[in-house]
């Protein structure tokens, strides 16, 4: 078999499992539309239909991972192809992690329609954020398929206005709570939601830093911004 042959197969090997972490983003975003609407409309049925979409995101998320380990015993790449591999599979278990913030939501929303205490509760600025992570992982999942480090670059600093949210939430939160007692337990709640839309702002921030590692070949985790800057010039 020849050499050219062999990095043919290669190729669609990884153009494979790419096509299966770009469906899987798919799915991952629908659980993050349906878990918004859920929060919006206090809508029972919505937040059921992201649980039902969890049990599909972890087994997908194995199905790749069982992929990843066939390519990399059979080809033992090297390099950029090796790293391309590592990125892929962190990228597929952030992912899985976004499904869970999602299903996160869906259950609190569950619990505060239960509760009867849904229209009471100042859920706007949630419904604010959500839209900016749920916006910030199709970027970073567009950014991926492209391997476009410009739009990982701006991705990462984007991330830092849904941190700015989270916390212009959290000082509401204890204002509203400090001034009726009575909504300690309904802002609790909503401080856990919040949260969960952090987090999934943070996956799509993991995201973008790998295809800066993919395409580079720096780890950019946890260094400041003119680190990033400074390891993407040419």
């Amino acid at each position: 078999m020849t050499e050219k042959h062999l990095s043919s197969q290669f190729d669609s090997e990884l153009n494979g499992v790419s096509s299966r972490v770009m469906e899987l983003g798919g799915m991952v975003e629908a659980q993050i539309h349906q878990a918004v609407y859920a929060l919006a409309q206090f809508d029972a049925d919505a937040a059921d239909r992201v649980t039902e979409t969890e049990t599909r995101v972890n087994a997908m998320e194995i199905e790749i991972d069982r992929e990843l380990s066939t390519i990399i015993a059979r080809r033992q790449p090297t390099a950029r192809d090796l790293r391309l591999l590592i990125a892929i599979s962190k990228t597929t278990a952030n992912l899985e992690r976004v499904g869970d913030e999602a299903n996160k939501i869906a259950r609190m929303v569950k619990k505060i329609i239960e509760s009867g205490s849904a229209r009471a509760l100042p859920s706007t600025e949630l419904r604010v954020a959500s839209d900016l992570a749920s916006g910030l992982l199709r970027k970073a999942l567009d950014a991926f398929a492209r391997l476009d480090t410009g739009a990982a670059l701006s991705i990462l600093k984007d991330d830092d206005m849904i941190d700015k949210e989270f916390d212009g939430f959290v000082r509401k939160l204890v204002t509203y709570m400090m001034e009726d007692p009575r909504t300690i337990s309904a802002s609790l709640d909503l401080l856990f939601l919040a949260k969960a839309i952090e987090r999934i702002g943070d996956h799509a921030k993991n995201i973008a830093e790998f295809i800066i590692y993919i395409v580079k070949g720096a780890d950019v985790r946890h260094t400041s911004m003119a680190e990033i800057e400074s390891a993407l010039l040419p």
